[in-house]
């Protein structure tokens, strides 16, 4: 079998991954609060973990993993624009209409992850579903007097956990001296936080022990982790921004409310995106969310691509030349396996991400299949690493050779939508005719305006002439020609 090795975050060194139980091996991955959009950033821990969940299910079987991803549907930015919304006329209550609002955005989610190929997790439970779990583990740490009830919050006693800060090497009066931290009066230490909090009658909120209120977010992701993974898991993982707090959290709730589990045995992290070599802020101008991208006709394999083409515990920079040379590799990559049936995954490729998750180790090796025009072995590796070319494979299938005779040598990019397409193939024709009525003047006119529009045209001897789409593709001039 398959030795898979995983950096694990709590012992700071790669390990051997051996799990609880082979035949059924289980994962967390922290997921989304539904308010809105995903950002490129939020993207990147989904691809990660979707290509360790493929090579789990590789390795012990398709049957014999659990993967599970949360979303956040209770969170003060979703109330306050569930709240707008009823101050603009929206109808229902503000219970439906934040329903509303979260049931919208987690359409938008699965819609941006599929086109990643991103395969859905075996559950994805909402955080308002699970509301009865997160009451009861709340009342055990009550009860074993980790946590305290005080002006209508309950409050882990984060100093009743010895082992607090563990994960992130920290001492607690190491972080309180340097973090910024919310002080409350009914604190009884700075480092304590929030596990149930009160509602207003403006606020979503369910009956507790406590009064009415709703469950702070470090205690959802521990409630539902345990109703369905258990009290022991093999897996949990996340960005890196959430080492701490939140899973410093979930850990200490969770070690103290159920103390005869281990929680998660590994903790793994993928570290932040870039745009440009800057931090991705609204400010900077270099906030998009994936849906951008995908609107603006960046294909979802090539995001996808320029996502694994980073090690997940290196920040990752995008910028606009990767992605066009993602594209251009996932082309030439089409080009071989348009063909081929996929045969087996290239044991380079497998060991490349059975090694911490090496996904640039192993576009590399797919680089090396694809020159040595190993078609079956590369449509398998691909499709392991979640790679769908169907777009691209269909394309060159239906462009080898158009009706006028023209073939497309795909050393550029290729055309992203069906008018696109159109257009070229109308300016084809035309160039076609003018040449078959010997007008050359007016054939060597047109052709030097489509070169300015971005496509390509040589004429051979021999054969049919070639065209190529190139980086500085412009449809509006090419619109304007036809």
């Amino acid at each position: 079998m398959t030795t898979i090795r995983l950096h694990n975050t709590r012992t700071r060194r790669k390990e051997v991954f051996t799990p609880l139980d082979a035949a059924h091996v289980r994962m967390y991955v922290c997921g989304p609060t539904v308010y809105d959009r995903a950002h490129l950033g939020n993207a990147r821990p989904v691809v990660v973990f979707d290509v360790l969940n493929r090579l789990l299910r590789h390795v012990y079987g398709e049957d014999h993993v659990t993967y599970v991803r949360n979303f956040t549907d209770v969170d003060d930015k979703i109330n306050a624009e569930a709240q707008r919304r009823r101050a603009a006329g929206a109808a229902g209550s503000l219970e439906d209409l934040i329903r509303g609002r979260t049931d919208e955005t987690i359409a938008w989610y699965h819609a941006d992850m599929d086109a990643l190929g991103a395969r859905r997790p075996d559950f994805e439970p909402r955080a308002t579903e699970y509301i009865g779990p997160m009451v009861a583990m709340i009342e055990r740490l009550v009860a074993g007097g980790h946590a305290y009830a005080a002006e209508g919050h309950v409050l882990f006693r984060v100093r009743s956990y010895a082992a607090y800060g563990a994960l992130s090497g920290r001492s607690v009066d190491d972080m309180i001296a340097g973090a910024r931290i919310e002080v409350a009066p009914f604190k009884e230490d700075p480092m304590d936080f929030v596990l149930w909090k009160p509602s207003d009658a403006e606020t979503p909120g369910w009956a507790s022990p406590w009064g009415r209120g709703r469950p702070g977010w470090h205690i959802e992701c521990s409630a539902m982790a345990r109703e369905l993974l258990g009290d022991s898991f093999d897996i949990h993982g996340g960005g890196i921004d959430l080492a701490f707090p939140h899973h410093e959290n979930e850990i200490a709730q969770s070690a103290c409310a159920h103390p005869q589990g281990d929680f998660a045995k590994v903790w793994m992290h993928n570290e932040m995106l870039l745009v440009e070599g800057k931090k991705m802020s609204k400010s900077l101008g270099n906030f998009f969310t994936v849906r951008d991208l995908l609107d603006q006709g960046v294909p979802g394999e090539v995001i996808r691509f320029v996502l694994l083409s980073t090690h997940y515990r290196k920040p990752m920079d995008w910028t606009r030349d990767k992605s066009l040379e993602a594209e251009r590799t996932l082309l030439s990559f089409a080009r071989v396996i348009v063909d081929h049936e996929a045969t087996e995954v290239d044991q380079n490729v497998l060991d490349a991400v059975s090694d911490d998750l090496n996904t640039s180790q192993a576009l590399t090796c797919l680089q090396a299949l694809a020159k040595n025009n190993q078609g079956g072995v590369l449509r398998a590796s691909l499709e392991f690493l979640g790679f769908d070319l169907s777009r691209q494979t269909k394309s060159i299938t239906e462009m080898r050779v158009s009706e006028s005779g023209w073939t497309n040598t795909y050393l550029g990019i290729t055309p992203r939508t069906e008018k696109q397409n159109a257009l070229i193939q109308s300016a084809l024709e035309h160039l076609n005719r003018l040449r078959l009525a010997k007008d050359f003047v007016a054939a060597d006119a047109f052709k030097a305006r489509l070169a300015e529009a971005g496509v390509s045209v040589r004429f051979q001897k021999h054969g049919a002439p070639n065209w190529n789409v190139e980086d500085h593709f412009d449809p509006a001039k090419l619109e304007a020609l036809t």
